[in-house]
Order: structure tokens, then C-alpha cells, then sequence
């Protein structure tokens, strides 16, 4: 039914632009400024625009492309279910879009169907690689390195001795940055002869909780109460907006180590946010999307690797923990952080980019 429709309304559309009238063009108005236009279309996952997280961050980097360059046209579409990515896609095509950006690796398979189709439009896709298409330009993560600088931080900070950590789904992007939080609080076991116990996520077996959900903070709120009833005084929610449940219910019982963009800033919780595990989708997308309009027409190559080295993966400032952090774990989580950068320790997982 919606294929014919979509047939009969561009049967009508074009039968409008035949018997219309020719538009005069007046240089720097109408058509030609139209024309000048670059349209940069983002479509979400399913945390929709105001998760606080990766969609969020990564519409900010369409944002901050267009205040590069005002060409720059940036919209975006929200997907509420997984269902919508296929519809999404195609539509941001048929409207036009010059640069498709899909956020989130679970958008995979609907951009290579999107993708494939169209061979001359720029797609791009966060958390995933270009999916073997030459119109796909990746924007990936280390994020296991951040993530590891936060578990040591976490196994520090702790009274209790317990730390835990839960899932949105339990996906490559996600259990990357399980990973580096379990091999961070494993390094801190090792240097101080301790045993913090990590709740929620065994790396050796690839298990553990998740909430099967990036939206519900119902669901977030549910595992960050198993993980405190269980001793957990430092929670680490890697959910998108699920993970706003546990933050709006932390405080006197735990702190929350947020993810992908700083909690202080983009959340009402910060008082609560001990630091955050930034995985920078702002500059990634908007390195390519400014690269993309700088040469429309031509597809781009290579693609964006965040790492600590090139700030594309990082911890947050500690903010109003800063004071109740000792300066002596602040040393060594810096120290390890240029370790890690120069490669002395290396920090591996599972569902890295390869």
C-alpha cells in the first residue's frame, strides 16, 4: 500500500513539474540559494534526539558542521522502534538528503539495504564499520580504552568494594565499554593486592545484565536497584536514556559513571555523575559531515577511529567529585591513560573496531 502510494504521489509531482512554469533563477535567491544548500540528514536510534547519549552527541556534531560551514543544511529523523529504521532511511533518500548519518550499530543492516541502493548518496554510520560499501563512511570507537580509565577510577572511589555495570542490549557497541570497565577495576585489583568486585558483567563468559532497552528509565532504574541491593555503591549504566532511571535514584545509595557524552553537562543529574566514559560521536560526525560538504559529488573514503590519543574516546573532568576523589587515584588513572596512549598497556575486547 505505501509502495503505491509513494509511486502515485511522485507520478503526481511529476506531472505538476512538467506543465509548471520555469522558475527565473536571481543569483544568490530562490533556486540557486536552494541549490547552494548541503542537506545533512540524520536518523536516530531508537533513544530518540534528547537521550542524553549517542544520539544526542551525534546530533550535536551535524550542529556544530553547520556552524563550520552555514551550507550545511542538518535535519533528523527519530526512529521509535526498530522497525522505523528501513522507512527512515529510505525516506531521508527520497527527499533528497545529500548525507545520510545512521546512529548506532543496530542500524547496520537497514543502512546496507539503504545504502546499497543508492551507490552515489553519502551514508554514514556510527558504532559500525562501512559494511563493505564504498558509500559508507564509518565512525568507530576504542571505547574499551575510556571505559578502562573509568573502572580503575570506580574500583578506587568505592567503600564497599562492589561496583556494577548493566546493558541497554547486549551488543558489540555496549559490551565494549563493559569490557574496558571490568579490565580497569581488574587493574586495580592487581597494583593494590584488592578485590572490588565487578556486579552485573563477567567478560570471561560475555554475560550479564541488560535491559534489552535504550529508552525505558523504568527498566534502567530496575537494574541499578538490583546492583545496590547487592552492595554496589558505583554503577555504571552503559543504556542510553534507560540509564537516566538509575541517575534519578543515585545519591545516598551510589554514584553513576556516565557514558558517551558528559552527564554533568547534558543531564539534570550531574551532582550525582562521578565522571563520564565520552565516546566523542560530536567531532566524529562532524569531521565527516564538514569533509562531505567540502566535496559534494564525491563519495568519502577512510573513515573515524576515536581513540584516547586523538581525544576521540576520553574521561570526563571529575566535577563536583573532584575534591572527593584522592589526588593520588586522579595521578594514576592519568598516568594510565598515557600508558595506554603510548601503548605500553593495551586494552582489549571483544566487540572492539577492528
Amino acid at each position: 500500500m505505501k509502495i503505491v502510494a509513494l509511486v502515485a504521489s511522485a507520478g503526481l509531482a511529476f506531472a505538476a513539474a512538467a506543465c509548471a512554469k520555469p522558475t527565473e533563477e536571481t543569483p544568490g535567491t530562490g533556486t540557486s540559494a536552494a541549490a547552494a544548500k548541503y542537506s545533512a540528514c540524520m536518523v536516530t536510534d531508537t533513544g530518540g534526539i534528547d537521550d542524553h547519549s549517542f544520539n544526542a552527541s551525534s546530533w550535536a556534531g551535524l550542529q556544530a558542521a553547520k556552524a563550520a560551514n552555514p551550507a550545511i543544511d542538518p535535519t533528523y529523523t527519530a526512529s521509535t522502534s526498530m522497525a522505523d529504521y528501513d522507512p527512515n532511511l529510505a525516506n531521508s533518500v527520497t527527499k533528497g538528503c545529500k548525507y545520510i548519518q545512521a546512529v548506532g550499530g543496530l542500524m547496520g543492516d537497514a543502512t546496507k539495504k539503504a545504502a546499497t541502493a543508492n551507490p552515489t548518496t553519502q551514508f554514514s554510520i556510527v558504532d559500525a564499520d562501512n559494511l563493505g560499501l564504498t558509500n559508507v563512511y564509518p565512525i568507530q570507537f576504542q571505547t574499551q580504552q575510556a571505559a578502562y580509565l573509568a573502572g580503575y577510577l570506580a574500583a578506587g572511589y568505592s567503600k564497599s568494594g562492589k561496583v556494577g555495570t548493566y546493558g541497554g542490549m547486549k551488543i558489540p557497541p555496549v559490551t565494549i565499554f563493559m569490557d574496558g570497565f571490568a579490565d580497569g577495576v581488574a587493574a586495580y585489583n592487581k597494583a593494590k593486592s584488592k578485590n572490588v568486585q565487578v556486579l552485573g558483567w563477567d567478560k570471561a563468559k560475555q554475560d550479564g545484565l541488560f535491559t534489552d532497552d535504550f529508552g525505558s528509565q523504568d527498566k534502567g532504574k530496575q537494574k541499578s536497584d538490583t546492583l545496590a541491593a547487592q552492595g554496589a555503591d558505583v554503577i555504571f549504566p552503559v543504556a542510553g536514556g534507560a540509564g537516566l532511571g538509575s541517575a534519578a535514584n543515585a545519591g545516598s545509595k551510589f554514584v553513576v559513571i556516565w557514558v558517551d557524552a558528559d552527564g554533568f553537562d547534558t543531564t539534570k543529574y550531574g551532582s550525582v555523575m562521578l565522571t563520564t566514559v565520552v565516546k566523542n560521536s560530536t567531532d566524529g560526525v562532524k569531521e565527516a559531515v564538514t569533509k562531505a560538504a567540502g566535496t559534494p559529488g564525491t563519495l568519502l573514503t577512510g573513515g573515524f577511529m576515536g581513540t584516547l590519543a586523538n581525544n576521540g574516546v576520553s574521561l570526563a573532568p571529575y566535577h563536583d567529585f573532584d575534591s572527593k576523589i584522592d589526588p593520588a587515584l586522579k595521578a594514576e588513572v592519568e598516568a594510565l591513560k598515557q600508558d595506554i596512549i603510548s601503548g605500553k598497556i593495551v586494552v582489549e575486547s571483544p566487540a572492539q573496531p577492528k
